[in-house]
């Protein structure tokens, strides 16, 4: 996103994931104020995401997608995944995606998070 008050809006939400983690009622709020960002940039990917996200965190007061990951990268260092704050990280990598939407793998990986939320 090229707005600046976007990016400040996104950085916001970012600290405030990593102060109080998933906090419904400043989240969803926020996440619906950086929507209004996408709509006025027209960006179709990054409002129905958005939109889907806020809509999954209301209904499951967490955000239960899994974190992105690479499986063969998994699979290479024999990693087990740490689960304990998933929803956290998960969350903030989608917020921190949108911020870079130059990036063919940040929009890449918001379609896999859209068609994840969709499921």
């Amino acid at each position: 996103m090229e707005n600046r008050a976007a990016h400040k809006l996104i950085d916001k939400i970012l600290n405030d994931l990593d102060k109080t983690g998933i906090n419904t009622d400043t989240l969803i709020n926020d996440i619906k104020e950086l929507r209004t960002y996408a709509l006025e940039e027209q960006i179709p990917l990054v409002v129905k995401v958005l939109r889907l996200t806020y809509e999954h965190i209301e209904a499951n007061d967490s955000f239960l997608i899994p974190m992105l990951v690479d499986e063969d990268d998994e699979e290479e260092a024999g990693v087990e995944v740490e689960t304990e704050n998933e929803p956290v990280e998960s969350l903030k990598y989608l917020i921190a995606l949108i911020k870079n939407l130059n990036n063919k793998i940040n929009i890449s990986d918001l379609k896999e998070y859209r068609d994840l939320l969709n499921q």
